[in-house]
């Protein structure tokens, strides 16, 4: 499981459709791509305070869409001042909010201002504004609106100021394209500015080729709408069956024929990149734009990047051979990732630096500053400088680049380091946190309500409120809101406030060791690395207890309950379903699986993480091909999630080991140097791993 970064809001409708399908002691927390659901129990926290089960009362109401009971839960917390009762006054006007005036609203900002639901309540409030058009209110509300993280609301504001006269094209285009859903307000966003001519029709190709690029049918045929309903209903076959269409309609006698051709080649190459390439090179190189067919060479190289196909290097180059001088070309940053990563693969496995340093090169800005491609451009550069004849300058550059990463705090950062020749020493502790310090943390309403409404089990609600309540403070008052968390035990705002210092980094804070003398007697019982089995955890369920993703998944190491079947047979583990969330259960369960994996892959960590992560037989087939640098074999793990969790799990790992330890740890020995096909037979039981 990935953990990503938290969200305060998130989209409003789809947030409220969310917690309407989940009960108040079950909700869904934005930590990773795999969604946790937190079922903790109610009962015992609603003992220690009559209250708090009227909290409970008025979520489930909440959820049901019971406005009388609802009313009735927020009238018990108002009478027994609970400190929640903000939380039951805003699902008791979120619950009629489509009905609701601007002066209920007012009320209830003058209620609590400057608080999370205040905030909250307004981007709710905003969306409604823009469902009913109302404009006016709408430029009163949105600058008010403090995180201003929603997309769509975002859409309705740049469109208030194209209808005050201000130009927002460029604004409007990066919002548009930047849209994961067929919201109201993005779509609004783009109707209205096609129609007054601010978008063109380049534009709104480019969008629904970028949504097609991406396998994002609802966007793509919302954008192609705004072209005709016979391009939107091409783009709909294109989505059901694009070798039919390019078998039976397709064609390149006119501007928009051509477009929609395009757009089944893509399709067609995202199904099977190796036969879409052989019908461009047969046919449609010589019939389209060379711009398209440089476009389409590299969508047809990403996704041949993706399955590991050697073609995919191959196919980057045709995209480049395919351009001509004046060509406009733009490829978005994830297929030049992939044209990147491709590069690493080539030439069995040596390397094609020069297609490299050109995929890079062509990145945003903000995506060439990213610590995976600064590591891999010194790479590339290191590598081409005993050719050229600047061959100091740049090997001067490639250190420089490595030494503006090299830090103790991420994978490529420590890599770097390493590189470097310097040693993976942890940054020393800030000094102790004081009395005043730590009582001012604990007195801060927000973090007081967050915490409370995590022991009651509405983690969602508690996450969102901790996440707003820390904004803006500095190291010192961050350190103090994380160990306040620490001390609750709430292991994922403790790490994840903690992670947030930008001076001060009090690693045992960031990497804790909850249930140590269980999980080093099981790391030890298995014959595994507690440092390797804590850098999982961690990455795995942030320590929560009773953790559970939407796929099934539960417990500390998120074991699914078929893997946790197999392994108690296999270890000879007396095992019911019900305890799977049994803390030594889960431990003696998820090591032993752990320690299979390990065997399974000759001790590779790394191999070993992405098999825990993604099941066994995909690592077994990512290995396949070249013997390659370990740290590029991770960067070619196809699944985004998966890469990334391989990468922290790792890196995680060497923090452990160094607090462990004392002594300064090396991430390359864990992560190993070459990965390649297996050189013996696997075990028979090593094929059975689930």
């Amino acid at each position: 499981m990935t953990f990503f970064p938290d969200r305060f809001h998130g989209a409003g409708r789809a947030r409220t459709a969310r917690a309407a399908r989940v009960g108040p002691v079950a909700r869904i927390f934005g930590l990773g791509s795999l969604a946790l659901v937190l079922a903790f129990p109610a009962m015992p926290a609603a003992a220690q305070n009559p209250g708090n089960e009227a909290v409970l009362e008025a979520a489930d109401a909440l959820r049901k869409r019971d406005q009388s009971r609802l009313d009735a839960a927020h009238a018990a917390t108002g009478a027994a001042k609970h400190p929640l009762g903000i939380w039951t006054d805003y699902w008791q006007l979120h619950n009629r909010l489509a009905q609701a005036l601007q002066t209920d609203l007012d009320a209830f900002y003058a209620r609590w201002p400057g608080s999370y639901l205040e905030d909250r309540l307004r981007n709710d409030w905003l969306l409604e504004l823009g469902k009913r058009r109302d404009w006016a209110n709408y430029r009163v509300e949105y600058p008010r609106f403090e995180l201003k993280d929603d997309r769509e609301a975002s859409c309705y504001w740049l469109l208030t100021r194209h209808l005050d006269g201000d130009d927002v094209k460029r604004e409007a285009l990066a919002a548009w394209r930047a849209q994961r859903t067929d919201d109201d307000g993005c779509a609004l966003l783009a109707t209205t500015l096609y129609e007054a001519k601010r978008f063109t029709d380049a534009d709104v190709w480019l969008k629904t080729r970028l949504a097609v690029e991406f396998n994002r049918p609802n966007e793509a045929r919302q954008a192609a709408a705004l072209l005709g309903d016979n391009v939107a209903g091409a783009v709909r076959e294109i989505f059901a069956d694009p070798t039919r269409y390019l078998q039976r309609k397709a064609s390149a006698g006119g501007p928009q024929a051509r477009e929609i051709t395009a757009l089944a080649l893509i399709r067609a190459g995202a199904r099977d990149p190796e036969a879409a390439a052989v019908r461009l090179q047969e046919r449609w190189a010589a019939e389209l734009p060379s711009a398209t067919v440089a476009w389409l060479w590299a969508s047809l190289g990403k996704q041949a990047a993706i399955r590991l196909d050697t073609a995919a290097s191959d196919h980057f180059q045709r995209a480049e051979t395919s351009r001509r001088n004046g060509d406009e070309f733009e490829l978005p940053d994830d297929t030049l990732a992939w044209k990147a990563r491709a590069a690493l693969r080539a030439n069995n496995g040596a390397g094609r630096w020069q297609q490299l340093m050109q995929a890079i090169n062509a990145m945003s800005d903000a995506e060439q500053r990213e610590t995976t491609w600064v590591y891999w451009k010194a790479h590339a550069l290191k590598a081409l400088a005993p050719d050229s004849q600047a061959g100091g300058a740049l090997t001067a550059e490639a250190r420089d680049l490595l030494v503006s990463i090299a830090s103790p705090l991420h994978f490529y950062g420590k890599l770097a380091m390493e590189e470097l020749g310097r040693p993976l020493v942890l940054p020393p502790a800030p000094a102790a946190l004081t009395a005043d310090e730590r009582a001012a943390a604990a007195a801060q309403p927000g973090l007081q309500r967050a915490l409370l409404l995590i022991e009651l089990g509405l983690r969602s609600e508690g996450v969102r409120e901790w996440n707003y309540s820390i904004r803006g403070l500095g190291d010192r008052e961050l350190l103090a809101a994380a160990q306040l968390a620490c001390d609750r035990e709430a292991w994922d705002r403790c790490i994840n406030t903690s992670e947030r210092t930008r001076e001060l980094v009090d690693m045992r804070q960031r990497f804790p060791t909850p249930l140590r003398e269980a999980v080093l007697a099981r790391a030890r019982d298995t014959g595994i690395d507690p440092a390797y089995v804590y850098g999982l955890i961690r990455q795995e369920s942030r320590f929560i207890m009773d953790a559970r993703s939407h796929v099934g998944a539960s417990g500390l190491m998120q074991l699914m309950p078929a893997t946790a079947r197999w392994t108690a047979r296999k270890l000879d583990i007396d095992f019911r379903p019900g305890r799977i969330n049994d803390t030594d259960m889960n431990l003696r369960l998820g090591t032993g699986y752990l320690k299979l994996m390990l065997d399974s892959f000759e001790g590779s960590q790394a191999m070993a993480a992405a098999g825990y992560n993604a099941g066994p037989n995909r690592p077994r087939r990512w290995r396949e091909g070249p013997v390659l640098d370990a740290a590029a074999w991770t960067e070619n793990i196809p699944f985004g999630e998966t890469r990334e969790y391989v990468k922290k799990v790792l890196s995680n790992t060497t923090d452990y080991a160094a607090l462990f330890s004392g002594e300064p740890q090396s991430l390359r020995a864990r992560l190993g140097q070459k990965i390649g096909p297996r050189l013996t037979e696997e075990p028979a039981e090593a094929k059975e791993l689930p």
